[in-house]
Order: C-alpha cells, then sequence, then structure tokens
C-alpha cells in the first residue's frame, strides 16, 4: 500500500547548521535518525502494530542561520554554572563560544506501511502530534508543526492525492542525492589525468571559480559584424558559431579553433584594423600586461548543487565497549568513522509529477561494508524492488 505521513512545516529553533566540514543546513542523518526514533516508539505502542515508517523526503519551505558580518556564526556567552568545573571562571565572566545553529521551516514525508483507518488512523495522528513536539530535530527544539496527515497514493484517486500532497508543499523544496553527479565527473576527469582524486571531482561541484579571458570586445564585435553584412556566407556564419562555442569554454589559449587562427592569420593589416589583430595578437598569446576580463567557471552539471554529508565510513574495527574510554553508554560497541560527503541538489517540488519520481525522494539507510549511508533509490531499484516485493511482516525489527 502507497500510504505516506506528511509532517508539514515544522518550525525548529537552534538546530545544527554545521554537518561534517560544511554547513548552512543539517545532514540527512539528522532526519533520518528523527524517523528511526519514531519507529522505536510505535513499536513499543501494542494498539499500533504493525505500523512502520520506511525513510523520508526532506522539504525546505525557509531557514536562517545565524551568522553575522560575512558568513560568521553567531558567538554564545553560556553561564559559568553549567560546567562541572566551576573553579576554571570566574564568576561573571564565562567563556564565549561560536555556535553553528539555524532555524529552519522544514515538511517530512514519510513512507509508512501498514492498516492505517478509521478510528486508528485518528488515534495515530493525535498521538503523533503529541509524540513529535517532544523529540529534537537536528538538535534544535521543535516550536510547532502545522498539520499532520496520512495520504494514499494509489487506486482511482491516486493523482488528484498526489497532487493535493504536493500542494500543500509549496513553496518548498526537496534535496536530492546526485552521487551520479560526482561518479560521472570523476571518471571524466580520470580520462584527462588519471591522478585525479574524488576530493577533486567534489570540489569542481561546490567552489565558485573564475578564470582570466583576455579581452575580445574587438574581436567579437568583427566576427558579428561580418557576419550580419554576409549573411549569405557560410564561412563568415561557420566562423561566429566557433568563436561563440569557443567563449561557453573556459579560456585557454591551446583551444581556439584552427579555423579562427587561420582566418585573423589571412586579414592584411591596416590602419583601420590594426587594433584588431593586435588584439587578437594578444588574445592568442596573453602575457601578464595583457587587460583581461573574469569569468565565472560552470559547474560540471546545471541545478542548484550544494554539498551535503550523507553517513559515515569506519576508520577502525569495532571494539568492545570496554575496550574504549568514555564512550556514551556501558553496553553498545563501538567504532570510530569519519563523515562522508557528496552532492546533494534542491530542487522544486512541483517537479514531483508521479509516484515514481515521489519514491526517489525519499532517503533510507543504506550499509555496505564499512558504509553507514544515506542515500536515494534510482529508477531501477525501485523497478526491481516493487517486482520482489514481500507481505508485510507485522513484527518490527
Amino acid at each position: 500500500m502507497s500510504q505516506y505521513l506528511l509532517i508539514n512545516h515544522i518550525q525548529v529553533q537552534g538546530a545544527n547548521a554545521v554537518s561534517g566540514f560544511t554547513w548552512g543546513f543539517p545532514a540527512i542523518t539528522h532526519f533520518l535518525g528523527f524517523v528511526h526514533n519514531l519507529n522505536r516508539k510505535i513499536a513499543n505502542k501494542e494498539k499500533f502494530k504493525g505500523i512502520r515508517l520506511n525513510g523520508c523526503a526532506v522539504i525546505a519551505h525557509s531557514h536562517q542561520v545565524h551568522t553575522y558580518a560575512f558568513n560568521q556564526f553567531v558567538q554564545n556567552r553560556t553561564t559559568a554554572f553549567q560546567y562541572k568545573e566551576q573553579s576554571k571562571y570566574k564568576v561573571g565572566t564565562p567563556p564565549v563560544i561560536e555556535e553553528g545553529k539555524m532555524d529552519m521551516d522544514i515538511s517530512l514525508l514519510i513512507a509508512c506501511e501498514g492498516n492505517i483507518g478509521g478510528d486508528r488512523k485518528e488515534a495515530f495522528i493525535q498521538w503523533l502530534e503529541t509524540i513529535c513536539q517532544r523529540q529534537r530535530l537536528a538538535g534544535g527544539t521543535i516550536l510547532n508543526i502545522a498539520a499532520i496527515n496520512l495520504f494514499s497514493v494509489e487506486g482511482e484517486n491516486s493523482r488528484n492525492n498526489l497532487r493535493a500532497m504536493i500542494r500543500q508543499l509549496l513553496p518548498g523544496f526537496v534535496l536530492l542525492d546526485r552521487s551520479a553527479y560526482l561518479e560521472k565527473h570523476f571518471d571524466s576527469l580520470q580520462e584527462k589525468n588519471p591522478e585525479a582524486e574524488v576530493f577533486h571531482t567534489w570540489m569542481d561541484f561546490i567552489t565558485l571559480k573564475q578564470k582570466a579571458r583576455p579581452v575580445y570586445d574587438l574581436i567579437n564585435r568583427h566576427l558579428t559584424q561580418m557576419s550580419e553584412k554576409q549573411t549569405d556566407s557560410d564561412e563568415a556564419q561557420k566562423l561566429l558559431e566557433q568563436w561563440q562555442q569557443h567563449l561557453d569554454e573556459p579560456y585557454e589559449s591551446e583551444k581556439i579553433p584552427d579555423e579562427l587562427k587561420n582566418y585573423f592569420a589571412g586579414i592584411e593589416e591596416t590602419k583601420n584594423n590594426k587594433k584588431l589583430l593586435a588584439q587578437w595578437a594578444s588574445y592568442c598569446e596573453p602575457n601578464e600586461k595583457t587587460d583581461a576580463v573574469w569569468e565565472y567557471i560552470k559547474k560540471p552539471e546545471p541545478g542548484f548543487l550544494v554539498p551535503i554529508m550523507t553517513g559515515y565510513k569506519a576508520i577502525s574495527p569495532v571494539y568492545k565497549n570496554h575496550k574504549v574510554a568514555n564512550t556514551r553508554d556501558s553496553e553498545t560497541d563501538v567504532c570510530f568513522v569519519e563523515a562522508v560527503h557528496t552532492i546533494g541538489e534542491w530542487q522544486g517540488v512541483h517537479r514531483i509529477k508521479d509516484e515514481t519520481l515521489l519514491k526517489q525522494t525519499l532517503w533510507d539507510y543504506h550499509y555496505e561494508n564499512n558504509w553507514y549511508l544515506c542515500r536515494q533509490k534510482t529508477v531501477d531499484e525501485l523497478t526491481h524492488s516493487n517486482q520482489n516485493e514481500e507481505p508485510l511482516n507485522d513484527d518490527y525489527s
């Protein structure tokens, strides 16, 4: 059964804005942790037996990071009595701590399994309205939840139900996994430079890069005017097209088309075109005195792409609890990990047109060897899972 639980417009105060070595939005692990905690509480309620939450989509409506000046985190002065070693601090002079916090308005769309209907549906929603307010989300305090609703996206009214659900999320942007972009770009870099690393690929997506291009206004005007005057000349049109294609790429003197070089080499220098040819010579062989314009280098793929943290990679064996000091509890085994980063894209929720696209927005846990990741399923994986779908097991695990 295709059921979705929509926790709409969750207003959170003081959420963690730092994830790994990125900042600006909480890591996806926070939101799946919120859903996992709900799952555990549902499993302990006998009257909700058989209900299970299977992953969630994250939709952002608005957010504000606590920064000032040039993106510096707000500093907080915490009173001394909150510290164990009170003698280290004089009364009235507590330390100033920089905190990466933010306020946000987000919605969670959660896939839901189980028989939820009639009075059970009303009781389930009422219980969720209470229990969600008691939880923390991304380390922040939940101030308000606009509404909690259940939607069934199947049967004759599936399309209308989907539209109604998406309409409640407008305006909003859903976070999508774009790890495939990273893999594709890495393969292309490896072909050019076998020593390229994944980190270089990741930096190509998250950095704003500029590159100098020698001034070319006279060259551009000359080729444009020649194309307008010689409308019947295929050569003039071809030269202009090659020039425009060259301008679309980052400047490299080695990549100037040979046709353009041959054309300007064949122009006889006169008083009228002396400046034009001088600019062409400087364009082909610039030096430290050449005037230039700075141009932004496009990212390898289009879209509102951002760096995100999606899980952890184990960097040590799994130790028994008694072998590691200062653990959170005295029972759970311990493993040291590093944060895993990739690329995400914020995309308008109005682009979700059918249930397949909706399922692709759901994040879920994925374990592989020493990797503990949050990821979204591809179309092929969704098709395969539908073909091998098993009956719902009422026992929560």
